[in-house]
């Protein structure tokens, strides 16, 4: 059976199947196909060798996109025959799984071995101040990692040895193997899925090709960072297993909360208390910013408790960019509360002059205040 027969069409299932009509149709078929039920019938063996590659594919959401991807033309290549250390495996199971190792980057150099893993990523967080936020900073970390052995160059072999493909799976690092009509992969133990042989392991690294270290690294976070900014450091991750390429180290960013100024993306807010005759009479106020200088705020007369009023380009660095956000000051008019005999007197002869339309709001209110209570006596 080719390998170029469509393999929806092979199961006799819509191209939208999902998981649980690709599993019945597949058991439907691999059971009227099995050879046990069909001896000496090539071309049911042949169907039922296509069938397995046909659901092996499609169960294996990457490999099902890929194949949806690239059609048939991803496998007219594809080599036939022995699998090359699969053990119990169907034929051209092998050479099915280099295709899509070729599409997702698996095995190194594009060949048959898969070889160790790439290294694996670290994380590290990093609690900087919001001044540190506004200006970037370089700061020094410290780390536990495992790097590349110098004693073997990372190899993971003894000076003057080597390594070898592994005969038990064929390098694949996975072996395969038939149980009733059903096909499973599972971990080569021989090579415990790395598909190589160290014959002779590097005493230092014990085979590992590396080492555990503690190492210090600068790290330069950029002005703008937020909490939740990640900073990638590209190789500054594990190192791969026997030389292969270490991961990366993702530096997550925690701002501690300001004395003065809250955030909220490049805007900053602060709230500034002031007296009642300023808010009425107008003025202005001086904010210390992030940036060193003084910002000035005018106030309006009559400005009311909880206006806001804004600052452009006071605010936060916009993060890879350019400019700044703004700073909104919000303005909490204070009540007195120690007054000198004085004042009191001054505000009882203020209060002696009021009109009501000093404070049209407080008017307003009281206004329909006066219409409820009309409603409600007539």
């Amino acid at each position: 059976m080719s390998l170029n027969i469509d393999y929806y069409e092979l199961l006799q299932v819509e191209r939208s199947a999902d998981d649980k009509q690709l599993k019945s149709a597949y058991r439907k078929m691999a059971m009227q196909y099995h050879p046990d039920r069909n001896p000496g019938d090539a071309e049911a063996e042949a169907r039922f060798k296509a069938l397995n590659q046909a659901y092996d594919c499609l169960k294996d959401p990457q490999k099902r996109a890929a194949y949806d991807r690239y059609g048939r033309e991803a496998y007219e290549n594809a080599a036939q025959g022995g699998g090359g250390g699969h053990h119990g495996a169907h034929q051209g199971f092998g050479d099915f799984a280099d295709i899509f190792e070729s599409f997702f980057g698996g095995g190194q150099g594009g060949g048959r071995s898969r070889g160790p893993a790439r290294g694996a990523d670290l994380r590290y967080d990093l609690e900087i101040s919001l001044d540190q936020a506004f200006h970037g900073v370089k700061s020094e970390i410290t780390i536990d990692v495992a790097e590349a052995c110098d004693e073997c160059d990372g190899s993971g072999a003894a000076e003057g040895t080597g390594v070898r493909g592994c005969n038990m799976c064929g390098g694949h690092g996975k072996v395969r193997a038939q149980q009733g009509f059903f096909v499973v992969e599972r971990t080569c133990p021989t090579c415990n899925g790395t598909g190589e042989i160290i014959e002779d392991p590097c005493r230092k690294c014990r085979g590992e090709g590396r080492v555990d270290v503690r190492r210090n690294l600068d790290v330069e976070i950029p002005a703008g960072v937020d909490n939740g900014t990640r900073v990638r450091l590209s190789g500054k991750g594990e190192a791969g297993q026997r030389g292969t390429a270490p991961g990366d180290l993702y530096i997550f960013i925690h701002v501690k909360k300001h004395k003065m100024f809250e955030r909220e993306g490049t805007t900053l807010f602060c709230h500034v208390p002031v007296s009642f005759t300023k808010a009425a009479l107008g003025g202005e106020v001086e904010i210390p910013g992030l940036d060193g200088e003084k910002h000035v705020i005018k106030i309006p007369a009559g400005t009311q408790s909880g206006k806001h009023l804004r600052k452009r380009g006071a605010g936060m660095p916009v993060l890879q960019g350019h400019g700044h956000g703004d700073l909104v000051v919000q303005i909490d008019v204070e009540t007195p509360t120690r007054l000198t005999e004085r004042q009191r007197e001054l505000l009882c002869e203020f209060q002696e002059t009021e009109t009501g339309r000093e404070c049209p709001q407080s008017k307003g209110f009281f206004d329909k205040v006066k219409e409820i209570w009309d409603d409600l006596t007539d």
